[in-house]
């Protein structure tokens, strides 16, 4: 039997910015220079993203102020410390929503859960969430716990991994996955291009899958990874004193467009080409990303319209992203049988991916 994802999750914030009024917040701050006032519109029109989630109310300007905006409207940049607090603060909510959507999408009743494996990069706290989604969930108390940490948008992946081989090990496991992201406790007014890329498509969102052995759902056949070592000063990921910096230059979506082919190749049977797979979960990092993806894979619109979707609905909420773009999908109706293959992008350069079969109830 081989390992199936049986139910998606997804949990975002309350608060929803819009895109057109979000790049007026962030292009009329007063210490932008004239490289930022440029930048900022055209990143924010260009990115395909028409609103996204948000857990910092006062980046809604029709909102009172707070630590990141003041009432007038100018921005402020806390410290890393005092952004992480709002991430132990406010994190341990979408994880539980998120994982309680999946669990009851699943029809799998708490106490059934053998593993917890909790993914995020935009924050660190112990205890963590995953003490908050076993108690509110009431999972065991004995349930096998484990963290993946800063590994980046790609990050899903190992975690799907990891329950896979749980489940392949155990006829009986359970594997909850959970990730989430608050990406926008990282904000900052900036004349750098990289972070103004960034404040235009990072959204906030959680998102969770149960994996068994068998059953309905999306059946895991294989797995692959790559790495495109000159990327690895193109994408990246630090710790700064201001909020975690994200490197997301311009050279990324070619080089995706280069190498992604390449990458899932070992995902396609013999003589089969990327379009005969009708759909595919393409991590929305940002539209040239899945442009380029789509391009170099000869794609048809309708193979990557779930990406799509989900980056003009959420904008790019990094390791929870390309779940919401499978549970998309879901929704959208993939026929019993049909292969999918979901991909995505992390520091390093590295190149994640999974091939998925719909199997019916």
């Amino acid at each position: 039997m081989t390992a199936t994802i049986r139910a998606v999750g997804t949990a975002v914030p309350t608060t929803t910015l819009d895109q057109a009024a979000v790049r007026d917040l962030f292009a009329g701050q007063p210490d932008l220079g004239r490289l930022g006032r440029r930048l900022v519109p055209a990143a924010f029109d260009g990115s395909d993203v028409a609103h996204r989630h948000t857990v910092l109310e006062e980046l809604d300007s029709a909102r009172p102020g707070g630590t990141f905006r003041q009432d007038d409207g100018a921005l402020v940049s806390p410290s890393t410390g005092t952004r992480n607090d709002r991430y132990r603060d406010l994190a341990p909510a979408l994880f539980v929503a998120a994982a309680r959507d999946a669990v009851e999408r699943a029809g799998i009743e708490p106490a059934r859960v053998t593993h917890l494996v909790t993914v995020s990069c935009t924050g660190f706290t112990q205890p963590g969430p995953d003490i908050d989604v076993v108690a509110q969930l009431g999972l065991p108390a004995g349930v096998f716990r484990h963290h993946i940490g800063f590994m980046g948008c790609c990050a899903a992946f190992p975690a799907l991994r990891i329950a896979a081989a749980f489940t392949e090990a155990d006829p009986d496991a359970v594997v909850l996955v959970v990730c989430a992201e608050l990406c926008t406790l990282h904000v900052r007014a900036s004349d750098d291009p990289d972070q103004i890329v960034a404040n235009s498509v990072f959204g906030d969102g959680a998102a969770a899958v149960v994996v068994t052995q068998g059953g309905p759902g999306l059946r895991i056949e294989r797995f692959a990874t790559a790495t495109v070592p000159e990327g690895a000063s193109e994408m990246a990921w630090n710790i700064g004193d201001e909020g975690f910096e994200m490197i997301l230059s311009t050279a990324v979506p070619k080089l995706v467009g280069v190498h992604v082919p390449a990458a899932v190749q070992g995902l396609l049977g013999e003589g089969e080409t990327p379009s005969d797979v009708p759909v595919w979960a393409v991590h929305p990092g940002g539209r040239a990303i899945v442009d380029r993806a789509q391009e170099s894979l000869g794609l048809p619109d309708a193979a990557v319209a779930s990406s799509r979707n989900v980056l003009r609905d959420h904008g790019n909420m990094s390791s929870a992203t390309v779940l919401f773009v499978l549970r998309d999908a879901l929704e959208q109706g993939v026929p019993d049988g049909s292969s999918l293959v979901a991909v995505a992008f992390g520091p390093g350069l590295t190149v994640e991916s999974a091939r998925l079969t719909a199997v019916p109830a």
